[in-house]
């Protein structure tokens, strides 16, 4: 009986490694994206849609664009990287990481100043934002977010004067949470960034302010050139486009 129970286990054993053995040459690899934080929800869910339908696992990094590029430059084993803005694409694309042809650029977005949920705080136009102590922004330095912040307020001639009272954060997230905590009366954010907290509302929805564009490509030192170009089209099709659209982004028709 013994040996009956020992001989099965054997078996059984040498089923599970074949079976093991058999799927690995089919099993494919992961891809690695590097996206802007703003991002995170979207490319969350088209990920678990793109892997549904295709069965290639995809695995995202998040931060803001500025350091996702960097690491890209500095030689991170990225996939994709899709971008808060065309500069830092453009930066990496000077540095010979992607190619011009394979550039994707139909996603936009609108900043918003958002403020703790319960906070009687009323912001009707930027001049308002000058007696708050204190606004939290993606560092205007470098973060497409802070950035696109700072040509508003220096297009409206309020930046000198509210430079001063800037917490800037790592990412357009941080400055979210910011605000979220209560340590900051107030942010500017993205729009997609404000519907994803209940913690906080939007106070004043910018107009006419700079032109937001992302921008997605696949990198050239990736080890799955062919899977992450057929990843960024998915992005910039239909099913990406319905999913960007429904998380509040602004979908551009066609593609450039």
């Amino acid at each position: 009986m013994r040996l009956l129970v020992r001989k099965l286990i054997v078996v059984l054993f040498s089923l599970a490694v074949a079976a093991r053995l058999g799927a690995a040459p089919d099993a494919k690899p992961e891809l690695l994206v590097f996206g802007a934080a703003s991002l995170t929800e979207s490319l969350e869910a088209l990920g678990k849609a793109y892997t549904a339908q295709t069965g290639q696992p995809v695995v995202f990094s998040f931060g803001a664009s500025s350091d996702l590029a960097r690491q890209i430059e500095a030689g991170a084993p990225a996939d994709v990287f899709f971008s808060a803005d065309t500069a830092k694409m453009d930066i990496v694309e000077k540095a010979g990481l992607v190619r011009p042809s394979s550039r994707r650029e139909f996603l936009s977005n609108v900043l918003v100043v958002v403020v703790p949920a319960k906070a009687a705080t009323k912001i009707a136009s930027a001049n308002d934002l000058l007696p708050l102590s204190k606004i939290a922004l993606a560092d205007p330095a470098a973060v497409p977010a802070g950035v696109y912040t700072k040509k508003w307020l220096t297009g409206v001639g309020l930046w000198e004067k509210i430079e001063p009272k800037v917490v800037p954060t790592l990412d357009v997230r941080g400055a979210l949470a910011a605000v979220e905590s209560g340590a900051i009366p107030a942010a500017v954010v993205y729009r997609t960034d404000a519907a994803i907290s209940k913690l906080v509302r939007i106070a004043y929805t910018v107009e006419n302010g700079p032109e937001i564009q992302y921008s997605v490509a696949p990198v050239n030192s990736s080890k799955n050139p062919s899977d992450a170009a057929a990843f960024v089209e998915f992005l910039a099709g239909p099913a990406g486009r319905e999913e960007f659209e429904k998380r509040g982004f602004l979908v551009k028709p066609g593609q450039s």
